[in-house]
């Protein structure tokens, strides 16, 4: 029986705060949406995983390995409905529906909901509502509504596949979550036991008792790689420098096999610094004809993803470019942009700074640029 897993992560997450939406927000080292799919992909009875995003984050796909991207809607419903149409070519038995800003899902839950689907046609976990419910009007308590029988919802919320394509295929739109579509079609929905901690993100707040509830979790160990980096390349007649990903205008250009991206190339050899993986020619070597002239960013997302692979995310980073001239300053903000853009990460997790060598030594005589870098990672 083969499980699929949709992580709906279109909306815009405005009540949260931030820059943002809040799915692309940091929460204790690595990006929500990271979170969340991590919870699916390693959970040993979820197959597949689609994750539908709104149409302006595609290209943070980037970060995600092994992972379906379906561009969502302008409703829930409809973005549900274009994870579930990008599964028809190849139908699951059952779907999972998790909403993305419930990262802290845990796999007793997902098997609760996986177990109910042997005898329900659609099942959901929640937590029974033990507080008093008041009516209010006008800020004072206009009465009391009993509790017997109420349930707070949460996600994943799972079906048998078939039944709830054709439920969303068929539905009004405008549904709270999926188990009001499947109840709409005349699907059975069973309650299993839900977890507090399974919490969804909505505010501000909730930013940082999500925060609390993983340091609980997972304890203070945490798993820090730092990893520095070294290059240099000298000038050779041209008319540009490319330098972490952007070009510079100048006088010369930079010499190397490949576009001798001196910035990039340090903070790349960093990376596989803190993963004790190596350098950058151990892992595209100068004697392969293929890497002559390479655009850098190769060797850059080969780094990010190596290191996103070992459950490792970039904490910051900081390049410091050694040169008389070009002068990188008007171009650093540029710079940064493009590293943050090439590892899919925020850019205020990015620096680049220059200095001088005071007319002293080969890059004082204007000879060459030197770049050093250093690279922290976590693992989550």
């Amino acid at each position: 029986m083969e499980i699929a897993c949709i992580i709906v992560a279109a909306g815009r997450g405005t009540r949260a705060g931030g820059d943002v939406p809040k799915q692309w927000r940091h929460l204790h080292g690595r990006r929500v949406a990271d979170w969340t799919v991590a919870a699916f992909r390693e959970h040993g009875r979820i197959d597949r995983v689609v994750l539908v995003l709104h149409p302006d984050d595609l290209g943070q796909a980037r970060g995600f390995r092994d992972v379906l991207i379906a561009a969502g809607g302008a409703t829930r419903d409809a973005s549900v409905l274009a994870g579930l149409e990008a599964l028809a070519g190849d139908p699951p038995d059952l779907v999972l529906i998790h909403d993305v800003a419930r990262p802290l899902v845990g796999p007793a839950v997902i098997d609760r909901v996986i177990d109910a689907l042997e005898h329900s046609a659609g099942a959901a976990p929640a937590l029974a509502v033990t507080d008093a419910l008041w009516m209010g009007d006008g800020g004072r308590v206009a009465g009391t509504q009993d509790r017997t029988g109420l349930y707070r919802a949460q996600t994943p919320q799972g079906f048998r596949y078939g039944a709830i394509l054709a439920a969303h295929r068929t539905h009004p739109g405008g549904a709270a979550d999926d188990v009001e579509v499947a109840r709409h079609a005349g699907l059975d929905v069973a309650i299993v036991e839900g977890d507090e901690a399974n919490m969804k993100i909505t505010g501000p707040a909730d930013f940082a008792r999500a925060e609390k509830l993983m340091q609980n979790a997972m304890g203070d160990a945490m798993d820090i790689r730092v990893g520095q980096g070294y290059d240099v390349h000298a000038f050779e007649p041209g008319e540009a420098c490319i330098i972490c990903g952007v070009p510079v205008p100048h006088d010369k250009k930079l010499k190397g096999h490949s576009d001798a991206d001196v910035g990039m190339h340090a903070l790349t050899d960093a990376i596989y610094g803190a993963l004790a993986e190596g350098d950058i020619g151990q892992h595209f070597p100068p004697s392969d004809p293929q890497w002559k002239g390479a655009a850098s960013d190769i060797f850059l997302a080969h780094a990010i993803e190596l290191a996103r692979s070992k459950g490792f995310e970039l904490a910051n980073c900081d390049v410091t470019l050694i040169c008389e001239r070009p002068k990188i300053g008007p171009h650093a903000g540029a710079m940064r942009a493009e590293l943050a853009r090439i590892m899919a990460v925020d850019a205020e997790r990015v620096s680049v700074k220059a200095t001088t060598s005071e007319r002293l030594g080969f890059t004082g005589r204007e000879e060459g640029i030197a770049s050093m870098a250093v690279a922290t990672l976590v693992k989550a």
